[in-house]
């Protein structure tokens, strides 16, 4: 998704829940500086690790899923986790080839997870400041930054507001035909200490908006 198709959405969503552009592009600005010694890798680089098949998983993992990730092969797919997801899959010795974060949930195993090979697109925001500041420099591996707002020469924006769709606009941005979607629940608000449920619901909607009413028609979404 380009800038120009987002933008109208992103202002929606900004009207919608109450936050402040300037918050998250200043935020933005600031996980810039933090990583002007990362690994960035460039857009051409995250392209030539998008196959056609993607494999997107959420933080509602079962047992079963896990079993199911261990026998994908990455010569011919895609595996993208989605902000705490990462912490299940690298408790269970999954490494994912890119993992979406906003620096939520358990970083030191998403830290891990960039220290085997991980890419890490680290999003910036207007409620995350502090985690920018407190994790950003501990990632070793290639990294990816994002904003929710205007995107620049090494600032990515590829659409997407929350993890999950954030992870499903990358992987069409660059050429993905089919997503299978693992671990997500679209309709309850997770149980988490000091998350508005009221705010995590509206969230879930604009995920689903996202993901499903504005997916292109030449590309397939599958629920597992």
């Amino acid at each position: 998704m380009q800038f120009c198709e987002w933008e109208p959405v992103y202002t929606e969503i900004l009207k919608d829940l109450g936050f402040e552009r300037s918050a998250d592009e200043a935020s933005a600005k600031l996980l810039k500086m933090l990583t002007l010694n990362s690994n960035i890798i460039s857009e051409d680089d995250l392209e030539a690790m998008i196959t056609e098949d993607v494999s997107i998983v959420g933080g509602n993992v079962s047992a079963g899923d896990i079993v199911l990730l261990k026998q994908i092969s990455k010569d011919t797919e895609t595996l993208i986790s989605a902000g705490s997801a990462t912490d299940l899959l690298v408790s269970n010795d999954i490494i994912p080839d890119i993992a979406v974060t906003d620096l939520d949930g358990d970083v030191e195993l998403q830290k891990k997870a960039s220290s085997l090979g991980a890419v890490t697109m680290i999003h910036a925001h207007g409620d995350n400041t502090h985690l920018v500041i407190k994790h950003t420099g501990g990632f070793n591996g290639p990294v990816i930054i994002t904003t929710q707002s205007r995107p620049d020469r090494i600032l990515c924006n590829f659409g997407g507001f929350t993890d999950g769709d954030r992870s499903v606009c990358v992987a069409r941005h660059f050429g993905a035909k089919r997503i299978r979607l693992i671990g997500f629940d679209m309709d309850t608000p997770a149980d988490k200490k000091n998350t508005d449920p009221e705010m995590k619901r509206k969230k879930l909607e604009w995920a689903k908006k996202v993901i499903f009413d504005m997916n292109p028609r030449e590309v397939t979404i599958i629920m597992s």
